[in-house]
């Protein structure tokens, strides 16, 4: 018995004995492993738990103009943030906030003695000025921190604000390109993080941990800030000297699809857009913007009609009586009386509503809409801008004679801006319809490098370059000898079309005398490389013609660009040919080496400022060969030769 009891108790004592080598195995095992393996997964979730991290906010990347000119920018405009736990005297604190940024005292208490780590005062904290942060600093309270932050900044004020868009207090893309591109223009966070204890008292023998933000990437644009500073200044002195309901422009280079300048009327500030109405700043008129185009849509008409030669412009002829019936309904042409018998080139030029019924009836039904549709009508163009509308066509089983007839002129088919662009653009640079764009690509903020870039989508050709030279040629004359004449450039060769559009009542009915008026033109002539859309809704106090009020615009933003970027004049232009009751300009004669005593013989229309002392004039302005009004002043300057 004892041998037994012997044998049990040493059975007894090794099983004790080898359960405790296991557990200090176990416990060497996990030593090991928290030292070596686990360490630094233990130690982020400790620091995680003293850590306290104060945001720093990525700086969104800018936005630039196609020369790299700043449209958007940021302005620095710290957040306060605090760490309640680390106010000494809540009450106080809350009571000094409230005398530096637009919050109550009971308001900044509860952010104060919330149970957060870090408690961001917002919105009242949000985007604070210099003079705020300044104060703030001043404080030197404990518990309060001030958050690297930023704000949009505009140097061009209200430049382009429809297709920048803006941004919330949070620095969130809510409209235009700033909603578009938000992921491209934010960037990530970063953080400045210190440790505390339980109480959240600050450890100052730990060192703190800088975590910097990434910035957002810059935005390239297609738009030329020149060229647009130009067209918003045209679309200014318009709505001040028309009081429209509405103005918009678009100019784009034909070759490519590529937007250089986009603006509409009523507009705002990006900075401030809440001080207008809804409505003002989620409406991109001219991609949003839809109604009946009126004689511009005359060009898709004559481009088809060349495209399948059906006529000849010189050669064939149709008489205009004044009017056309079609399937029991009388078209008047806008001209009392009608323009009798013309050649089709002048049916172009005098914007016959008649004559290009005649050419939407030989082009027929499905021909005529088949090439409608492949100019773009009736779809989206797909252009990299929000609120796009698609317009509207007549379905294949609702055109009759009669909307045969007027869709050939521009009646009856609601359309977009930016359809007529692209698709006059496709009609005059040899037949290639593109995609319009605004971005050109993505910049690197720190090296400056791009890192993505965007080419021209080709979407197919819908003319051929004979057609499109015959298009350029017919739509030149318009600019020298029709409607078009106020878009008139001398030394430049100009091609354009008018456009005088009905607008319908909410009871489907036309208005009486409400009318949109528009101009498209281009330059040079011979090889365009400026398309300029400019429409004004219900112009006041003038009459509502597209040749009286868009063709002038049209043609001034023509000429400033042309000169402001030196597209040298062209030889071989079209005379303008004058109606009363303007009257033809005079050429300035060469005066330089003259004596001032005949200078009286070269002046019969213009006026004479003379400057200097001397009897030879050895300067003048303007220059010999340009062509000025009646009237105007010569300036010469005398002086001796020798």
């Amino acid at each position: 018995m004892r041998r037994i009891a012997a044998v049990t108790v040493k059975r007894r004592l090794t099983t004790v004995f080898l359960l405790i080598a296991l557990y200090f195995i176990i416990m060497l095992g996990r030593l090991a492993y928290v030292q070596l393996i686990g360490s630094e997964e233990i130690l982020a979730k400790a620091e995680e738990l003293w850590s306290r991290d104060i945001p720093l906010f990525a700086e969104r990347g800018k936005i630039l103009d196609r020369n790299g000119e700043v449209l958007v920018d940021n302005q620095l405009a710290p957040t306060l943030a605090v760490v309640p736990r680390q106010i000494v005297n809540p009450e106080e604190v809350a009571k000094k906030l409230a005398d530096i940024i637009p919050i109550t005292e009971e308001e900044a208490l509860k952010h104060l003695t919330k149970v957060a780590a870090v408690e961001i005062i917002h919105p009242e904290g949000k985007k604070l000025s210099e003079e705020q942060a300044d104060q703030i600093r001043m404080l030197n309270e404990p518990g309060i921190y001030l958050a690297q932050d930023s704000k949009r900044l505009y140097p061009h004020d209200e430049l382009l604000a429809h297709v920048l868009g803006f941004t919330g207090i949070d620095n969130q893309g809510l409209m235009g390109l700033e909603a578009s591109y938000d992921e491209e223009l934010k960037g990530d966070r970063g953080a400045l993080s210190f440790f505390s204890d339980a109480k959240g008292r600050r450890l100052n023998q730990l060192s703190n941990r800088y975590s910097p933000p990434e910035d957002g990437n810059h935005l390239s644009l297609t738009i030329d800030a020149e060229i647009q500073s130009i067209v918003e200044r045209e679309l200014d002195i318009a709505q001040a000297k028309y009081d429209p309901d509405g103005a918009l422009a678009i100019v784009m280079d034909p070759d490519n699809g590529q937007v250089l300048a986009m603006s509409s009327r009523p507009t705002f500030h990006p900075a401030e857009y809440q001080s207008v109405a809804p409505e003002v700043y989620n409406r991109n008129l001219p991609v949003f913007s839809t109604y009946e185009p009126g004689s511009t849509f005359k060009i898709v008409t004559l481009a088809s009609a060349l495209e399948e030669n059906l006529v000849d412009l010189d050669k064939d002829t149709y008489y205009d009586s004044g009017h056309i019936k079609v399937g029991g309904a009388r078209i008047r042409c806008w001209h009392s009386g009608g323009h009798g018998s013309q050649s089709y080139l002048e049916v172009v030029q005098n914007s016959c509503n008649p004559g290009f019924v005649n050419l939407g009836q030989k082009l027929g039904k499905e021909k005529l809409f088949t090439y409608i549709r492949e100019f773009g009508f009736g779809q989206k163009t797909g252009i990299d801008l929000q609120g796009e509308s698609k317009g509207i066509l007549f379905k294949d089983e609702q055109v009759g004679p009669v909307e045969l007839a007027t869709s050939a002129f521009g009646q009856g088919v609601s359309v977009t801006p930016i359809q007529q662009v692209t698709a006059v653009a496709a009609a005059i640079n040899g037949g290639y319809l593109y995609e319009p764009y605004v971005v050109k690509g993505l910049i690197d903020p720190a090296t400056g490098e791009v890192i993505e870039s965007k080419e021209p989508t080709l979407k197919e050709r819908v003319i051929s370059e004979e057609t499109s030279s015959e298009v350029r040629r017919a739509l030149e004359t318009v600019v020298a000898k029709g409607t078009g004449r106020g878009a008139y450039l001398d030394g430049y060769r100009v091609g354009g079309k008018t456009g005088t559009a009905q607008k319908v009542g909410p009871n489907g009915r036309y208005l009486e005398n409400n009318h949109i008026v528009s101009f498209i033109g281009f330059a040079p002539a011979d090889d365009p490389e400026y398309l300029v859309y400019i429409a004004v809704d219900n112009p006041k106090n003038t009459i509502q013609f597209g040749g009286v009020v868009a063709s002038p615009i049209g043609g001034k933003i023509l000429g400033d660009i042309l000169r402001k970027k030196d597209v040298p004049k062209r030889e071989g232009g079209l005379e303008k040919e004058y109606q009363w009751p303007d009257s033809p300009k005079v050429e300035v004669p060469g005066l330089v080496g003259e004596d001032i005593k005949k200078l009286r013989t070269y002046l019969y229309d213009l006026r004479l400022d003379v400057h200097g002392e001397g009897d030879t004039v050895i300067s003048q302005s303007p220059s010999p060969g340009e062509k000025v009004e009646s009237g105007s002043i010569i300036r010469v300057y005398l002086g001796d030769p020798n």
